[in-house]
C-alpha cells in the first residue's frame, strides 16, 4: 500500500481565521504611566515594541486601570471595555 495511504490524515487549518496579538490593561496601565499618555493607540504600542507593524491588537481584561485612559485597538474582549468604562474612559475599535 502507497506511503500517503499508510499514514493517518489529521489536523484542520481554519482559513478564515484572524489572529490577534493580545495585549493586558496591565500593559496599558503601565505604558499610559511611562509616557505620560492620555490615549493609547496602536502606533504607541508599535513604538514600545509590544506589537509589530501589521499585527491585529486586541485587548484583554487582565489588569486595572488608576486612571482615564482612550485606548485606540482592533478588538476587545468583554472584561477590557468594562474595565476602561469603569475608570473613566473610552473606547475605540478600528
Amino acid at each position: 500500500m502507497p506511503l500517503q495511504r499508510r499514514v493517518p490524515k489529521f489536523g484542520f487549518k481554519n482559513i478564515n481565521r484572524v489572529e490577534y496579538k493580545a495585549i493586558n490593561i496591565t500593559t496599558i496601565e503601565q505604558l499610559a504611566a511611562d509616557k505620560n499618555l492620555d490615549k493609547v493607540t496602536v502606533a504607541d504600542l508599535i513604538q514600545a515594541g509590544f506589537v509589530r507593524k501589521n499585527q491585529l491588537v486586541k485587548i484583554l481584561g487582565v489588569g486595572t486601570l488608576t486612571k482615564k485612559v482612550d485606548v485606540e485597538a482592533n478588538a476587545f474582549s468583554k472584561k477590557a471595555e468594562e474595565i476602561i468604562a469603569a475608570a473613566g474612559g473610552t473606547i475605540n475599535k478600528l
